[in-house]
């Protein structure tokens, strides 16, 4: 018998772990072992997936979620638990043949690259990690051996049509966009734009911080970073086109003129079952794409004027250096507010190049980015950068008298 395949899910009780933690329960039983499981905050769901999935050690990154998930997990002796951050990193760094990294954010890098250093397959639907490190993190992938393997579905269908032997064959890359729920909004009806609408996604079920980018279309330009970095590719040779029906997710454009593309149901157990399975396939049981039963597959070109988050996605790039990692770092916040109702729509991305600018003349932001604490320090300088604009902000939008 074949021995199982050891797992570790970093996120598992987001949408892409919780995915591919279901995928692994329908496989066929012996295939995979699961050696870790974290969570943010969510003990029950951790305790539940732990107890069903027979995890060997689960972590909880937030104090105040620990006793209830003591609690939960109070009859299974056999399963370990740890504590806070360090926890969760030492999660990532227990052996295992494949890691899923699906923990949101910047808060993703530190576990991620824990799970990078064991040189075996990585699986990552953080795309941070890229855009906050790129440099460092493809380095240290290579010096390890890793095999990286996108999860996010545009680069995953990019990753399987994209002829790694032949790249100079390779003319461009596309990853296409919904659109989110604001495509055929006007910029003066986004304006205001409440918490549900932008969380009502058209076609995919995401988590609320990405449901945000994708309203925003900041998500298509962090995927713009982390598709430069992954693919080895110039900015100017990765498009973006708008498809709201969400069935072709990538394409790749070779110098014959031929276009390769990766079509599927707008569900994230392909993309998942692509890298779970690796190099093989697997059974998903996603809804089979009838292409008959299609009545249109619709593309247009992406309005930077209504979603200038591309354009600043753009400008980090060739600005280089820090500016991708302040960027990323200001949108967290930006979008944290707008959920909690401190800031409007169009806010988040005014937010961004506010901060994006004030970074550039900010005494105490760091100009380096030659190691990951480097990273972390500018992360945590740009976010105070852009708590201090969104709260002068609110402060001066209450004292400002209604006409």
């Amino acid at each position: 018998m074949t021995q199982a395949r050891r797992i570790s899910v970093l996120g598992a009780t987001g949408s892409v772990g919780v995915a591919t933690l279901d995928l692994i329960e329908r496989a066929e039983p012996g295939r995979f072992e699961i050696v870790a499981l974290t969570a943010n905050r969510n003990a029950a769901g951790l305790a539940e997936l732990a107890i069903r999935h027979r995890a060997g050690f689960v972590a909880i990154a937030d104090p105040a979620a620990a006793a209830p998930l003591r609690e939960a997990l109070s009859g299974h002796p056999e399963i370990e638990i740890g504590v806070g951050a360090g926890a969760v990193a030492e999660a990532a760094a227990r052996p295992a043949d494949w890691t899923m990294a699906a923990i949101v954010g910047a808060a993703g890098l530190r576990p991620t690259l824990e799970a990078l250093r064991q040189g075996r397959a990585l699986a990552f639907a953080n795309k941070e990690c890229l855009v906050c490190a790129g440099a460092l993190f493809m380095r240290e992938a290579s010096a390890c051996g890793t095999r990286l393997l996108p999860v996010d579905s545009e680069h995953n269908a990019v990753f399987q049509v994209f002829d790694f032997e032949r790249r100079d064959a390779i003319r461009a890359i596309t990853l296409t966009a919904s659109g989110g729920p604001f495509r055929d909004w006007s910029l003066q009806r986004m304006r205001s734009a409440r918490r549900e609408d932008a969380l009502a996604h058209p076609t995919w079920d995401m988590g609320a911080k990405i449901t945000i980018d994708s309203a925003t279309m900041m998500n298509k330009g962090l995927e713009i970073i982390e598709a430069c970095w992954l693919f080895d590719l110039a900015p100017g040779r990765v498009e973006v086109v708008v498809h709201p029906q969400s069935i072709v997710h990538g394409m790749v454009e070779y110098e014959d003129g031929s276009v390769l593309a990766q079509l599927g149901s707008p569900d994230m157990r392909t993309p998942i079952a692509s890298a779970l399975a690796w190099p093989d396939r697997m059974q998903a049981p996603v809804a089979r794409m009838r292409l008959g039963e299609l009545a249109r597959l619709d593309f247009e070109a992406p309005d930077e004027v209504r979603f200038p988050a591309l354009r600043l996605a753009r400008s980090v790039i060739e600005a280089g250096g820090n500016a991708p990692a302040v960027m990323n770092a200001a949108n967290e916040v930006a979008v944290a507010a707008f959920l909690a109702g401190q800031i409007g729509f169009l806010d988040i991305a005014g937010s961004v190049e506010e901060v994006l600018e004030r970074s550039l003349v900010d005494a105490d932001m760091p100009r380096d980015v030659g190691s990951f604490d480097d990273v972390y320090a500018i992360d945590a300088r740009a976010r105070e950068l852009a708590r201090n604009l969104i709260e002068t902000t609110a402060t001066l939008t209450a004292r400002t008298p209604r006409i």
